[in-house]
């Protein structure tokens, strides 16, 4: 409630501040107001952004830049405040609470959650503003973008234009690969991957971790986790009937965790894996496998910043998701002193080429050289000074390529797109109003037990009983019987 409080008096004091500034006659204009008047008749507006990833030295360099162009553009300038991974969400959670003015902010299904925005009203309502000046964005995506990040028919964020589909896939250091020649064309499941592991301990003692994941890591499992893979609630992927299910209760998940036991007990994971809040293995070099989600030539992607080779599996087929579909998007501030700015700024940044490869890769000359019209070569400042998470930014498709990279990627991005399938519950969005104390002991129960029980660091046979108990104390069969209700009623809408 502190929350809706802080935001709502915000928003009224914008409000009331705006009315004031519309109350004075074309009469009472200031010099500055005159020599700054542009074509489009729009006043000067700094827009305010916050995104993720960590604080580059250029950036007010490049900013300056950008400045230029959206000001002659639109009339608008732009502030970037950046928090780094692992401080966003909560750095975001503070701005909100204490409803500081801001335009935009990016968003995801995993960080700075847009649907707990939408509920807390925090974010603004799309659809109108995306009618109004955002056409040609909405013309580039994939509907399914929209669709799947729409609550009760509302956009609450503008989609990134990249990877719809979700696929996870095994990672491996392709030197080890050669150097015990491994073949991991039919490498889907952990089973498949054990006997490569093996091979790894043996021969590699002590040098490398042989499965380098940290304690976030979750087995693929054939289910659509409808509150997301932390908490054991979801559908199995060729369902018929869209039962909601204990992932816990099931035997797929029950073979993972005897199977992660066995690699913890071979020694394939570090020890302290549990309590890893990351493993920085890809800049040692001294790992064999871990896991990752892809996209068409990620492997090239993951191989340029490495420095060596780095190659992939895939456990399964692409599915789109409700949580894919909004894993880069941009919400619109109720505090937003000019939300149809914001839009109009997010709509360049979607569709105008040079603005959109600007804000990525930096001034052509200082951070990049262009090879060919459409393809550049990386400077030492891109590295050092400004190496920006591209798909955190915008529109994907219209971005330069590498040397490196084939001439038909982006092609491959949309036949990837083509080709994934819907999961059961794409488009669902749960509303936890009615379970949100459950929800909220669930969750506590997650950060206790999941960690130790799917690394294998502890005994499964054990354990796994203990956590089941406790997830339904706290209230998870509940939770699953509201998530089936709002299921059963969203279907029926569908259909």
């Amino acid at each position: 409630m502190k929350v809706k409080k802080s935001l709502t008096l915000a928003l009224v004091g914008t409000m009331l501040f705006s009315g004031l500034l519309a109350g004075c006659g074309s009469n009472n204009k200031t010099k500055e107001e005159a020599t700054t008047a542009h074509p489009s008749g729009l006043k000067p507006y700094e827009l305010k952004m916050y995104l993720i990833g960590g604080p580059q030295k250029d950036l007010n360099l490049v900013l300056g830049e950008i400045n230029k162009y959206t000001k002659e553009k639109i009339n608008a300038t732009l502030d970037i405040t950046m928090f780094d991974w692992g401080d966003y969400d909560k750095k975001m959670q503070v701005i909100t609470a204490s409803g500081e003015p801001y335009d935009i902010a990016f968003t995801a299904s995993w960080t700075n959650d847009f649907r707990r925005n939408a509920a807390n009203g925090t974010f603004m309502g799309l659809n109108d503003l995306l009618d109004k000046y955002g056409k040609e964005t909405k013309a580039a995506l994939d509907p399914r973008f929209l669709e799947g990040t729409k609550i009760k028919g509302e956009i609450y964020g503008v989609p990134v234009n990249k990877e719809l589909g979700q696929q996870w896939v095994w990672r491996f250091n392709k030197k080890y690969l050669d150097k015990y020649k491994m073949d991991i064309s039919n490498v889907r499941t952990l089973e498949d991957l054990e006997p490569l592991l093996k091979t790894i301990k043996a021969s590699e003692p002590g040098n490398i971790t042989p499965l380098a994941v940290a304690k976030n890591y979750k087995p693929y499992l054939p289910f659509d986790y409808v509150l997301g893979d932390e908490l054991p609630i979801g559908v199995y992927m060729d369902s018929k009937d869209g039962k909601v299910v204990n992932v816990l209760e099931t035997p797929e998940l029950e073979q993972s965790l005897d199977t992660m036991r066995r690699f913890y007990q071979a020694g394939y994971l570090r020890p302290d894996v549990a309590t890893l809040d990351g493993i920085d293995n890809i800049k040692t070099g001294q790992w064999f496998a871990d896991r990752e989600i892809t996209q068409p030539y990620a492997d090239k992607g993951w191989s340029r910043p490495a420095g060596y080779e780095i190659v992939s599996s895939p456990m399964h087929d692409p599915y789109v998701y409700t949580q894919s579909a909004a894993g880069s998007m941009h919400g619109i501030s109720v505090t937003s002193g000019d939300p149809d700015r914001a839009m109009m700024f997010l709509n360049l940044l979607n569709t105008d080429k040079y603005l959109r490869n600007l804000i990525n890769y930096g001034i052509e000359g200082t951070h990049y050289k262009k090879i060919s019209e459409n393809v550049i070569e990386d400077l030492p400042a891109m590295k050092d000074s400004y190496a920006m998470p591209g798909f955190s930014l915008g529109n994907m498709y219209l971005t330069y390529l590498h040397a490196d990279e084939p001439a038909d990627k982006w092609d491959a991005f949309k036949k990837f797109n083509d080709s994934a399938t819907e999961a059961p519950t794409f488009g669902f969005a749960f509303d936890s109003t009615p379970v949100k104390t459950e929800v909220a002991a669930i969750n506590n129960v997650s950060k206790e037990f999941i960690p130790a029980l799917f690394t294998g660091s502890v005994d499964p046979k054990v354990y796994l009983p203990k956590a089941t108990k406790k997830f339904k104390e706290a209230g998870l069969d509940k939770v699953i019987a509201e998530v089936q209700k709002q299921f059963d009623e969203w279907k029926a809408t569908k259909k």
